[in-house]
């Protein structure tokens, strides 16, 4: 198998040995760029599968690149920042990053994140093996929209596809599995792995109210409701297959 490319965006020349070094010994394809103009570069050359990016950086900032980048391709992209604030979380997940990472983060945590948002966008339906009996299975239908578990695709109930971020996917997957119950803030963190900060901050709650708007397009009530206090319940009838 070919090993993942890997495009780590840093200018702190220590870290970025330290990191790429870490990241080839664990089977990724690294290349490396300290600025924003030698990210294109390396991109107009060859796609990468999966992007960091520092958020500081000299000249054009990881914020500036990050939406000109989503302007065009969806590759999936980890930003990593000095600022660990809960603002900044929230920024990073109001543009859409698929996680965020505060400094000084270890090689070990860096790696298990990588790997996990790599599993997210690598559904890709029925594997060698699979069938189109196994993708149905891997279904889940409510209010006219189709949930793939398998592909991690949300359709609506036009059909169309919805963009989702790995984050998002991941929420809405725990909603739907645990259908009519309440779920306070750090029960859902806890159950959609997601890792943006804690029950007391706002970055649960700002990937619920994206949710939501997405939910909503089509001009429906979106099945996710706030129960005051305690958390969020999605009231939606939920049907397999």
């Amino acid at each position: 198998m070919t090993a993942p490319s890997i495009l780590l965006v840093e200018d702190d020349v220590s870290l970025r040995m330290l990191t790429a070094r870490a990241l080839r010994e664990n089977g990724y394809a690294v290349r490396t760029a300290a600025t924003g103009a030698e990210m294109w570069v390396m991109l107009e050359a060859e796609p990468a599968e999966l992007v960091v990016l520092d958020i500081m950086l000299p000249g054009a900032s990881g914020i500036e690149l990050f939406r000109k980048l989503r302007r065009q391709s969806d590759v999936p992209i980890i930003f990593a920042s000095a600022r660990g604030s809960e603002e900044d979380r929230v920024l990073g997940l109001e543009l859409g990053a698929d996680d965020y990472l505060a400094k000084p983060y270890s090689a070990r945590e860096l790696i298990a994140r990588i790997g996990a948002v790599l599993r997210r966008g690598g559904g890709d339906g029925a594997g060698p093996g699979g069938s189109r009996s196994d993708e149905r299975t891997s279904e889940v239908h409510f209010d006219g929209w189709t949930l793939s578990l398998s592909r991690r695709e949300l359709r609506s109930p036009s059909g169309a596809m919805v963009d989702l971020t790995g984050a998002e996917f991941d929420l809405l997957a725990t909603f739907v599995g645990h259908r009519q119950r309440v779920l306070g803030r750090e029960r859902l963190i806890e159950l959609s792995r997601t890792r943006l900060g804690d029950s007391s901050d706002r970055s649960i709650d700002v990937l619920v109210s994206r949710l939501r708007r997405k939910l909503s397009a089509g001009g429906g009530e979106p099945p996710i409701v706030t129960v005051r206090g305690v958390g969020y319940m999605f009231k939606a009838e939920v049907r397999r297959g």
